[in-house]
């Protein structure tokens, strides 16, 4: 007897696998890290604490965060070769792009690629986690004409990953904030690049290889490349009440709004997103210039009373970043730099507990005899 097997598209509400890194508590509007919530540890911890927490099942304590400090310092350095092979990437490559090619070449340079143990497993994320903010700031600086900028050890993990990007030591608000965006974006259960991570594993390919297919998903639009189109959005307006105009306009021709919804809040405010709103009301009361938070605000409101929906991370990560002076085209290889941890994590597990993905499908084409 055949088994009835029933059709969810989009793999809606599919469980696809067992973990113990995340969990998104829709109801209690918690993201449970390793039985915390990474909403509330953003308001007394730091980045480095969840990249602990992830990767070791614990938060750290003074020492042990000192030591994950020190030891990701003495690695921001990439091989000489992957900054040469950036530098044969065409100007008009989008940065997403030129992170994925980084990514795949610095692969080649790991002499245990084929190992998929547990510790040597977790010493490459670390590596990673330590590399990709040059990476991703140097292949950026290349595509737009400059010179590369080499790490500074003697700056925080969040601090130096700002320095490259903008070229100035930011001051301990933007430090503060910009670390806190990097552990919201840290880690968020199964999204389609988690999944995709996840899946590449699953055939016991390498952590570059399954990372390398993360950063192909992450910039699709509809995941992580909508920090980008938000900020364009807000750039075609001046005020909130053109912003609202922009919308509505929108809205109208029925085109899709980015920044708001998400696949699994549906009825509510993504909690990331309400701590970026407080970070970009932070970083407007000490520039002077509420003028962005005023338009975010007169967005969120127009579109909850004509849609019912609600911002997600992206639509606040968006001006806060851009209060930062990072350029937009780097706003969706910072969300992956981050998730590099939770990515990480979740190849661990899947190379520790693995079984092969192969999902069927629902076959709706012709069928003839002969």
């Amino acid at each position: 007897m055949a088994v009835e097997q029933t059709y969810h598209p989009g793999l809606d509400g599919v469980i696809a696998t067992e973990t113990n890194l995340s969990f998104l508590d829709t109801e209690q509007g918690e993201i449970v890290i390793h039985g915390y919530d990474l909403i509330q540890l953003s308001k007394t911890n730091g980045y480095l604490d969840i990249v602990h927490l992830l990767l070791n099942g614990a938060l750290p304590d003074d020492d042990e965060r000192s030591k994950l400090a020190h030891r990701l310092s003495q690695s921001y350095d990439v091989p000489e070769e992957v900054i040469d092979v950036l530098k044969l990437l065409p100007a008009s490559t989008h940065p997403m792009d030129a992170l994925r090619t980084g990514l795949s070449v610095l692969g080649g340079f790991d002499r245990q690629l084929e190992n998929r143990d547990a510790e040597v497993n977790t010493e490459r994320a670390y590596s990673l986690l330590a590399k990709l903010p040059t990476i991703v700031a140097n292949s950026y600086r290349i595509l737009d004409g400059k010179e590369t900028l080499q790490p500074k050890e003697a700056l925080s993990y969040s601090s130096n990953f700002l320095y490259m990007i903008t070229g100035n030591e930011p001051r301990e608000l933007e430090e503060e904030v910009f670390d806190q965006s990097l552990l919201l974006y840290s880690e968020h259960e199964m999204p389609n690049s988690t999944f995709t991570a996840r899946v590449i594993a699953s055939t016991l390919s390498d952590m570059y290889g399954a990372l390398t297919g993360a950063v192909a998903s992450l910039k699709g639009h509809l995941h992580g490349g909508a920090n980008e189109a938000v900020m364009y959005m807000l750039l075609d307006a001046n005020t909130p009440e053109e912003f609202e105009t922009l919308l509505a306009n929108k809205l109208a021709q029925k085109e899709k709004i980015m920044g708001f919804g998400h696949r699994v809040y549906m009825k509510k405010m993504d909690p990331r997103a309400l701590m970026m709103k407080e970070a970009l009301a932070k970083l407007s009361d000490a520039a002077g210039d509420d003028r962005l938070l005023r338009m975010c605000e007169a967005g969120e409101a127009l579109m909850e009373k004509e849609k019912g929906l609600y911002p997600n991370l992206d639509y606040y990560a968006a001006p806060v970043y851009w209060m930062l002076g990072i350029p937009i085209g780097l706003y969706t290889p910072i969300f992956f730099a981050s998730r590099t941890v939770g990515l990480s994590a979740h190849v661990i597990e899947q190379h520790n507990h693995n079984k092969l993905f192969r999902p069927r499908v629902k076959y709706t084409g012709p069928r003839y005899t002969t």
